[in-house]
């Protein structure tokens, strides 16, 4: 099982990203090869909080790691990239969180020594394509049932041209001479070896004789994407879903990045939705509500009776079991509270006045149009 990511670096989960970075800069120096040169068990300290601040710092990827855990990043495990199951990827990133900014020229210690840091690919290869957002707005009805939506937007696509080689047909690829291909180049200063990446293939471990004509030889091209979205039932405004590899794609054929569809449910025009209970106001008229009788009200399932009894007051709440919204874990439903709103008619024919005022007799609403327990309370300021 891998270690909680708040754990590794000491705070709670409801850390801000200061919190976050100063926790982080202090694991970072405690186990810092250079600190503790030789020790194995340090070294893996160190690209674990790593990992766990390459998460937490990224918003997008925080949401996805408090809702899903380590399970959001299982089915890019392994790949290196910023999005996958190891975000430990490119060492001038982290030194630059670890050190500042050095003196002069605004960069990173590691910076001034080499004349610049990594460009986040990953080791060995062209870099991963960046992560995208899509808000994504449904109904309520929707949210109930879960829906397939079918979402279109630009981004950048392998180019068809080239096939993500950046070279033109016909054109030849042949191996970088500076990094023989690995894409990554050793500086040394002193004491400091880094590998950092290749300045003369920028990364991707190849030379090409001529670049493609379409997308100049970055390997992609941008274009209208339309892909299909399933959205399960139980979700609310805020919820995240992932489509891995629906990002933009990788510059000179590397992989793709994910895209995370931001969910947006629509107001309801008759419902209030509180998690996973509805809440409605339903009029009623003052003769059912003295009376008593049985109603149909509205669900988002179709109508349902609801019996009123004899003597309601206005404001009344109903609960209708199981008719709220479905648990986006599944198991059950919440409730569907209504409550009563009493109406009263604002015009009378002559003969309901005179029926009304005999009621109103026979009750003694005339003399004392106030409930007796009500006036007990408040009569002292009838003095």
């Amino acid at each position: 099982m891998k270690e909680d990511y708040y754990e590794l670096l000491g705070v709670s989960k409801q850390a801000t990203q200061d919190e976050l970075k100063k926790a982080y800069r202090k694991m970072a120096v405690k186990y810092h090869p250079d600190k503790n040169p030789g020790n194995a068990e340090a070294e893996e300290s160190f690209k674990k909080v790593s990992e766990a601040y390459e998460v937490l710092k990224d918003e997008q990827k925080r949401a996805a790691y408090d809702r899903y855990g380590h399970a959001a990043f299982s089915s890019g495990a392994g790949s290196g990239g910023a999005g996958a199951g190891g975000p430990f990827h490119d060492p001038f990133d982290i030194f630059s969180e670890v050190f500042g900014s050095g003196g002069g020229g605004g960069g990173s210690i590691f910076e001034e020594f080499f004349g610049g840091g990594g460009g986040g690919r990953s080791r060995g290869g062209a870099s991963r394509g960046s992560d995208l957002r899509y808000d994504l707005e449904i109904g309520l009805e929707e949210a109930a049932t879960g829906v397939e939506k079918e979402v279109s937007f630009r981004k950048p696509t392998t180019c068809s041209r080239c096939n993500g080689s950046g070279a033109e047909p016909g054109s030849g690829v042949t191996t970088c001479p500076t990094c023989g291909g690995s894409g990554q180049v050793t500086a040394s200063k002193g004491f400091f070896s880094i590998r950092q990446t290749c300045p003369t293939c920028n990364g991707s471990g190849q030379k090409i004789e001529k670049v493609c004509s379409a997308c100049g030889g970055e390997g992609r091209v941008n274009e209208t994407t339309k892909i299909k979205v399933k959205v399960p039932p139980g979700v609310d405004t805020g919820s995240k879903l992932r489509s891995g590899g629906n990002g933009e794609a990788g510059p000179h054929g590397g992989p793709s990045g994910d895209l995370y569809i931001v969910i947006h449910v629509a107001e309801h025009d008759i419902f209030e939705r509180r998690e996973e209970n509805l809440y409605c106001e339903i009029p009623i008229k003052f003769t059912l509500a003295t009376l008593g009788g049985t109603i149909e009200v509205p669900t988002l399932t179709g109508k349902a009776s609801l019996k009123i009894p004899a003597g309601t007051q206005s404001g009344t709440t109903f609960r209708l079991k199981g008719k709220g919204m479905p648990s986006l874990r599944g198991g059950y439903y919440g409730d569907q509270m209504v409550r009563v709103k009493i109406e009263v008619p604002k015009s009378l024919t002559s003969e309901q006045r005179r029926k009304l005022e005999e009621f109103a007799l026979e009750c003694g609403d005339a003399e004392e149009p106030m409930s007796k327990s009500f006036f007990d309370k408040a009569k002292r300021f009838f003095e």
